[in-house]
């Protein structure tokens, strides 16, 4: 499992230093950011009032926005489920089914190693690839408060990063669940993909409309707690999110163990009431290429 997992790993390679280094950027912007609203709150402050704070209010309370938390919530944390969610569907989508499309994977199976050890070997690469990304963010922000009035601690500015490292796994669970469950690596990211886009509009709206709420409840990002965690995580919503991911994975491994490997997509799912055990094709005896011929004679 170790080859596997450092071979998964060194694939993982670019993104970790691609999302990374864009994040780690954009962690010290955003840094660079709170100074210069500090230094014009009284401007902001009435800026708010009037339609720009209702779309503010979207993203978190606008009224917290020259506190740490506030701020860290609505100029960086609010959309990152959004972004890092694309990778974590892509990255759980293909874990194995791109290699299953690409007719590459028979071929690792066919060397001593069991379906269990190659699952959990990429499995693995994928969190610390994950872990990795999050960690650059972070270095971003610790190396930015050196020179700046955002007084927030290594370990509190670790808070946001843990609530949604849960969430990212929680849909990279759900994508690698729907991958060995429907018949292309294409519909599963297409699936999971929707179910993030939604969950974050819902919760998102959910904010403004008090009617939404009921609904927000089955999101799993109204259980994101975003820059708000620096004041302390939710255990239950933590718990919530990397047991329902735990679930997730342990159905994937499930089927992993189960299914064929081939090409997915040909054949994938079948009709009970058209194919079945004794279905065979029968070669009709004309076509519409014969019936334009002769209807022209």
């Amino acid at each position: 499992m170790t080859t596997i997992f450092r071979y998964a790993l060194a694939r993982f390679r670019g993104l970790i230093f691609g999302w990374g280094l864009a994040l780690f950027l954009l962690s010290i912007l955003s840094v660079a950011r709170y100074d210069i609203m500090r230094e014009n709150q009284e401007t902001i402050r009435q800026i708010l009032q009037g339609s720009v704070g209702q779309f503010v209010a979207l993203f978190g309370d606008p009224t917290r926005l020259m506190t740490p938390g506030g701020f860290l919530s609505l100029a960086f944390f609010s959309y990152l489920p959004l972004i890092l969610g694309v990778f974590a569907v892509l990255a759980g989508s293909g874990l194995l089914v791109a290699d299953v499309e690409n007719g590459t994977l028979d071929l690792v199976l066919a060397h001593p190693v069991s379906r269990t050890a190659l699952f959990l070997g990429r499995l693995l690469a994928l969190a610390v690839a994950t872990v990795a990304i999050l960690a650059l963010s972070w270095l971003g922000f610790v190396v930015a408060m050196n020179w700046s009035t955002l007084d927030v601690g290594w370990w509190a500015m670790a808070r946001p990063f843990v609530s949604l490292l849960a969430l990212l796994f929680f849909f990279g669970g759900l994508a690698l669940l729907l991958s060995m469950t429907l018949p292309s690596r294409r519909l599963a990211a297409m699936w999971a993909g929707m179910v993030l886009v939604g969950s974050f509009f819902l919760t998102t709206l959910a904010r403004l409309d008090t009617s939404l709420e009921p609904v927000a409840r089955v999101s799993p990002v109204s259980y994101y707690q975003s820059g708000e965690a620096v004041e302390g995580l939710n255990g239950s919503w933590l718990a919530g999110l990397l047991g329902t991911a735990g679930l997730f994975t342990a159905l994937a491994w499930w089927r992993f163990q189960r299914r064929d490997i081939r090409v997915v997509g040909e054949g994938g799912w079948r009709w009970p009431l058209v194919r079945g055990p004794g279905f065979t094709r029968t070669k009709l005896p004309f076509s519409l290429r014969n019936l334009r011929t002769q209807a022209k004679k």
